[in-house]
């Protein structure tokens, strides 16, 4: 038995000697250190165990770090660190100051940073200041003054401005402005004709409002790519008031008219009110007279001449109506 352990006793040792290495490198990553080392990259191997330590993969800081000495930039291995922690893209950040500093721009670690993490692509930021950009707005329609639709598409050359990126509005406000200011040099314009004679006249006009102020882009130059005459705003407005006037009109009249319907049927009403008041009066008349004869108030003679009299009325109406007919 003493044998069989004394025999497996070197197998255990070197079993333990190597999980030890595996645990060794798996913390110290000694294959980008010596990559560091011979790119003139000055790191301890304790400063890349910090790294694992604190949750942070030493390539995503070694490599970017390599590529800045090479490049002949000043970093710091901390502020690399720094802003990978703060959530920062650093391969991307490195980038951008090697493309600022080959293109002579003005860009520090700080601002880049700050550009970074306010979610702005620094990398293009530099690209646009060096190579300008170009925005296409859509389709913007305008009235001029004698009713037509102008249609105009403008291009709007922009180069970023690395001061403002930070706080500065972006493309849509751009877009937005140059918008506002086609609207207002078109509704400004006596006739269609003057801006179809004179696009130019567009560009000069939101060029002079300082539209990029405020802005992270310094607006290079806006040309009008398209301007086409669209439909006739002044005629069809006439339009739809004269039929809006119609309809009043036609409601007044409707009004009108039932109030004059009603009228007359309050007419009506009073005349058989008042027919009726008549019948009832006339009701009354033979009970009135017989009432006096009753009463010696009318004598029989009296009644008789009155009957002559109601006849002869009779008889004169009668030959009245066949006159008027005829």
């Amino acid at each position: 038995m003493n044998e069989i352990l004394s025999s497996l006793g070197p197998i255990f040792t070197v079993g333990l000697v190597f999980i030890l290495v595996i645990i060794f490198f798996s913390f110290v990553p000694l294959g980008l250190w010596i990559t560091a080392f011979f790119s003139g990259v000055k790191v301890g191997i304790a400063t890349l165990v910090g790294m694992k330590l604190r949750r942070v993969a030493p390539r995503k800081i070694i490599n970017p770090m390599i590529k800045a000495t090479k490049a002949g930039l000043n970093l710091k291995l901390d502020e690399l660190e720094a802003h990978y922690l703060a959530g920062g893209n650093v391969d991307t950040l490195v980038d951008a100051l090697i493309a600022a500093q080959r293109a002579n721009i003005e860009l520090e670690f700080k601002r880049a940073a700050a550009i970074d993490l306010a979610g702005r692509n620094v990398l293009e930021a530099v690209r646009v200041s060096v190579n300008p950009k170009v925005i296409e707005t859509p389709n913007i329609a305008a009235v001029s003054k004698d009713g037509i639709e102008v249609i105009v598409k403008a291009r709007v050359t922009v180069r970023a401005n690395i001061e403002r990126l930070v706080g500065g509005a972006g493309e849509e406000t751009i877009i937005a402005r140059v918008g506002e200011g086609i609207v207002t040099t078109v509704g400004s314009s006596n006739t269609h004709k003057e801006v179809l004679e004179n696009p130019d006249s567009i560009s000069t006009t939101v060029l002079e409002k300082g539209l990029d102020s405020g802005t992270a882009f310094e607006i290079l130059s806006i040309d009008i790519a398209d301007v086409d005459v669209g439909r006739n705003i002044g005629a069809h407005l006439q339009t739809d008031q004269a039929e809006a006037d119609m309809r009043i009109a036609q409601a007044r009249a409707e009004e009108r008219r039932a109030m004059a319907v009603a009228k007359e049927q309050e007419m009506k009403a009073e005349v058989q009110e008042k027919r009726a008041l008549v019948v009832e009066a006339e009701s009354q008349v033979p009970l009135a007279i017989a009432e006096a004869l009753k009463s010696g108030n009318l004598g029989v003679m009296d009644y008789y001449k009155l009957n002559n009299i109601k006849a002869d009325t009779d008889m004169r109406n009668s030959i009245g109506g066949v006159k008027s007919d005829k």
